[in-house]
């Protein structure tokens, strides 16, 4: 479990660079996030505690101080300490401009590790956010503000140093293929041919890399990526069914009810009105002083 407060925005179509959420939380002991999906970039920065970050057949483990990059369409689990959790920030992006802007700072998924000390003000950047999460244009700026401030104290931050991790080539050539082809009617002899192996190899580095099956890890992959459509956009649920690889919706409902206890209308009534009662919870707060 955690304690967290946060505010999302559905893109708008095309955009040059778009904030899709940002918050602050405080987990409990032992608290994992994941196996998740995103469809944008998320950056996470350790303010207290202790955890590990997995993604890719990678492990590391990370501390106060430290934060880590995800990209789009990459599982990842994160987990708190179950001795000192950690308490994070995180702000969410997407847009044209993105990934440029990451690799002029020095930040990518095979390196997503960074340090960052206090006084580069990444946290006073998302509470500022959350404090001024309004559509006026005056807000909206203001947030724009705020995004551009954190990538330039990303600019100054110690990219070396991460903590040990393992990896093997051929969990990240059938990971990747995944990423590209999940909408597709994937077999996972399909996924083992692409990585080079054969499907019983390929099971077992699999399990020993992700702690899932290929078949599994696909169907994760899939629910993950559906239910941030759901939380986020507008799309008719037969249109993520199709966009996540289930040509059958009837398929699509059993499964995401699964994995996730709720059908997937009930699922997005729920994920979007989290963000409205996050909206009156920080009124409430800024109305008493500040965050």
């Amino acid at each position: 479990m955690e304690n967290s407060i946060f505010i999302e925005f559905p893109e708008a179509g095309a955009e040059e660079l778009h904030i899709n959420t940002f918050g602050h939380s405080v987990t409990k002991p032992g608290h994992q996030f994941g196996p998740a999906v995103r469809n944008f970039y998320l950056i996470h920065y350790i303010l207290n505690g202790e955890g590990s970050f997995s993604v890719d057949g990678r492990t590391y483990q990370l501390k106060r101080g430290q934060g880590f990059l995800i990209e789009p369409d990459y599982m990842t689990v994160y987990t708190a300490d179950s001795q000192c959790p950690w308490t994070y920030v995180w702000l969410g992006f997407s847009g044209h401009r993105a990934k440029d802007i990451l690799n002029s700072i020095g930040l990518r998924q095979d390196s997503p590790i960074f340090t960052c000390s206090p006084d580069q003000h990444l946290e006073q950047y998302v509470l500022d956010m959350l404090q001024h999460n309004d559509a006026t244009s005056s807000d909206i700026y203001r947030r724009e503000a705020m995004l551009l401030l954190f990538f330039s104290a990303l600019a100054q931050t110690d990219h070396t140093g991460v903590a040990e991790h393992t990896e093997n080539i051929y969990v990240e050539q059938a990971v990747r293929y995944i990423q590209n082809c999940y909408r597709e009617p994937l077999r996972v002899e399909d996924i083992a041919r692409h990585a080079g192996i054969n499907r019983s190899y390929l099971s077992i580095l699999f399990k020993k890399y992700t702690g899932l099956s290929p078949t599994k890890y696909l169907q994760t992959f899939r629910m993950t990526r559906a239910a941030h459509l759901l939380s986020l956009t507008q799309l008719p649920i037969s249109a993520v069914a199709l966009s996540c690889g289930y040509q059958e919706p009837e398929s699509f409902h059993k499964i995401f009810k699964q994995h996730t206890g709720l059908s997937p209308s009930r699922y997005r009534i729920q994920e979007q009105s989290k963000t409205e009662t996050n909206r009156d919870a920080l009124f409430q707060l800024t109305e008493t002083g500040p965050l």
